[in-house]
């Protein structure tokens, strides 16, 4: 069973009494096969792939802020701050287990906010062809599905999900799914305030 989001929903993941959230598991899955357009689509480039990008935000309790992307190596840790972690750079999209973010629930008390996004590193700027899907798991409870069901946009960044602590004991989930020129235009949108450059994968 899973819950599907709506825009703006909101969902409470709470600890169990006894023990802690546990690991938070942030999945991201899309459909790298771009659409064929003939001959001259593939003689000229119509057939790359498209390379989406998991990432997040985040902020901790201690003003400490930044971000966990493959974009720049920022993978993350998830036993020390920042209690997030990127387990790997899928290019191809063709892997089974897509791109993940695993949150470290246990350090709900460390965590202020964290807000999940994706972007086209490469490929078409076309979100309805790629067909991305976000779904939220963590120990004993409905998966939370946040689907990319609005796709009028040329701009290849895209905020998907936002987590706040509430009371150390809980994190209220929220889709968003919001639409940005980069990084930077996000960053603003949400008051991160981080200081941004261009850079590339290795």
């Amino acid at each position: 069973m899973a819950i599907s989001l709506q825009k703006g929903q909101k969902v409470n993941l709470k600890k169990a009494a006894s023990s802690g959230l546990g690991e938070i598991l942030v999945n991201l899955n899309w459909n790298a096969k771009p659409a064929k357009k003939g001959l001259l689509g593939t003689l000229f480039g119509g057939s790359q792939g498209i390379d989406l990008d998991l990432g997040c935000l985040y902020e901790l309790k201690d003003g400490q802020k930044g971000a966990v992307q493959a974009l720049g190596n920022g993978f993350g840790a998830l036993n020390r701050p920042p209690y997030i972690a990127l387990d790997g750079d899928d290019r191809t999209g063709a892997a089974a287990a897509g791109e993940n973010l695993r949150i470290n629930g246990d350090q709900i008390g460390n965590i202020k906010r964290i807000l999940v996004y994706t972007f086209i590193y490469e490929g078409i700027a076309n979100w309805k062809q790629a067909d991305a899907i976000v779904t939220i798991r963590y120990p004993g409870a409905e998966d939370l599905v946040v689907k990319m069901d609005e796709y009028n946009s040329s701009d290849g960044m895209c905020g998907l999900a936002l987590l706040e602590n509430v009371n150390d004991e809980t994190f209220s989930v929220e889709k968003i799914i919001r639409f940005f020129p980069s990084h930077r235009e996000l960053d603003q949108a949400f008051h991160w305030g981080l200081r941004w450059k261009t850079g590339r994968k290795d």
